[in-house]
């Protein structure tokens, strides 16, 4: 639902299977007797004629042959018909009446811009020049909402590449079987899969040392494996059960971590579109 304000009226526009509907009774809303004016505007022959070549073209339920009884009638002093005897004889689906909040009167847009007419050329005007606006600012909201899905979309495959060189590997049997010199290496194969010196050959154009070029997460994993290390060295394990546990626990606290930031991200994006 949205409302449209057309030389200082109020005018509600919702949207039903995917049409907009417009209200006739905001229309008429600030006019003297305006309700009486769209049952008026019923009877006349000519928007009876108007009302069934619309139904006729959009509506495969439409009740023609009781439309052509009504469409006779139409003109003769006797003739009275309100929107619910509409509806209700020819299944028409142009022109809906709507109870409780915002309810009233609504006309497919077609038929509302030809009511409008017939009440004020006028007025005609100024409602397809503010429609019109909203219907633009529509699509600017949909093309960033795009955009924001589109981004989404690109960070998820962005992240998912990046992960499948964060989250550890599992080690290989000869990495297991290696006895490393010092605890730091041990820790750098648990956590990256090679040591310190073999990040140094494979990356010589850059300073420092792997740990230097660690994310957030993987430090944070670093950290607790450290304490772990701690724990295991007390408990007698040796080296190589060490090593396979900390790759082990590395791989679960990874793959956690990394599902919280994009929990986070998604979150955060989600709550900005609202």
């Amino acid at each position: 639902m949205a409302k449209i304000n057309v030389q200082n009226t109020e005018v509600t526009v919702i949207s039903i299977d995917e049409r907009d509907y417009i209200s006739l009774t905001d229309m008429v809303r600030n006019i003297e007797n305006g309700s009486a004016l769209i049952e008026k505007w019923l009877r006349n022959k000519n928007t009876i004629e108007f009302l069934g070549i619309w139904e006729e073209m959009y509506n495969p339920n439409f009740n023609s042959p009781e439309f052509e009884g009504i469409k006779n009638e139409a003109g003769l002093n006797r003739f009275i018909l309100s929107v619910k005897q509409w509806i209700e004889k020819t299944n028409a689906i142009g022109i809906i009446a709507k109870a409780g909040r915002y309810g009233g009167t609504y006309a497919h847009k077609d038929l509302a811009f030809e009511f409008a007419s017939w009440v004020s050329p006028q007025f005609k005007l100024y409602l397809l020049r503010e429609f019109q606006r909203l219907k633009e600012e529509e699509q600017k909201l949909l093309g960033w909402s795009a955009k924001r899905e589109l981004a989404k979309i690109n960070y998820r495959i962005h992240t998912d590449a990046i992960k499948q060189n964060l989250i550890p590997q599992e080690l290989t049997p000869a990495q297991k079987s290696f006895v490393y010199a010092d605890e730091a290496d041990m820790l750098n194969v648990a956590m990256f899969g090679e040591t310190a010196r073999e990040w140094r050959e494979e990356n010589p154009d850059l300073k420092g040392n792997i740990r230097d070029y660690a994310s957030i997460n993987q430090l944070i994993c670093l950290s607790n494996m450290e304490n772990l290390n701690a724990v295991f060295i007390n408990e007698e394990l040796s080296q190589s059960e060490r090593l396979e546990k900390l790759n082990k626990i590395a791989i679960q606290q990874m793959k956690v971590l990394e599902n919280v930031d994009d929990k986070r991200f998604l979150k955060l994006t989600d709550s900005e579109n609202r």
